[in-house]
């Protein structure tokens, strides 16, 4: 039992030593903020760098399915229609298939949001 103990230790330890490497896209120094105003006050900057690197891959996961969203919802909507002289959707233009650029509006947003259990409205005056 001991030597399966150590086995599982040795991926974690190397994770810690990779971590002092990277450069997560979340700065250490915002990550510290929200967490000392959440109360949670980190010494080993290795924690601080792991908490930054699950909230980019939380944040990634998230904007990944926002498009996967839009590009279902664009296609259902008659977007998708390739050759057609008229373009798509309002703005598009004559845009080839791979360039197709989408902007995130919130109808995408909102529901992958609930998928992660965070609950979004908009204010009364945007109604």
């Amino acid at each position: 039992m001991a030597q399966g103990t150590r086995g599982s230790a040795a991926p974690l330890s190397d994770l810690l030593m990779q971590l002092e490497d990277y450069n997560p896209t979340i700065p250490d120094a915002v990550t510290s903020y929200y967490l000392n105003t959440a109360g949670f006050e980190a010494s080993d900057a290795r924690l601080v760098r792991l908490i930054s690197l699950a909230a980019q891959k939380f944040i990634s996961d998230i904007a990944n399915d926002a498009l996967q969203h839009c590009r279902m919802r664009s296609h259902q909507q008659g977007g998708g229609k390739q050759g057609s002289a008229g373009g798509g959707a309002a703005g598009a233009g004559k845009v080839a298939g791979k360039d197709k650029r989408y902007t995130l509006t919130m109808d995408d947003l909102a529901p992958v949001l609930a998928e992660y259990g965070v609950t979004v409205k908009k204010p009364h005056y945007y109604l």
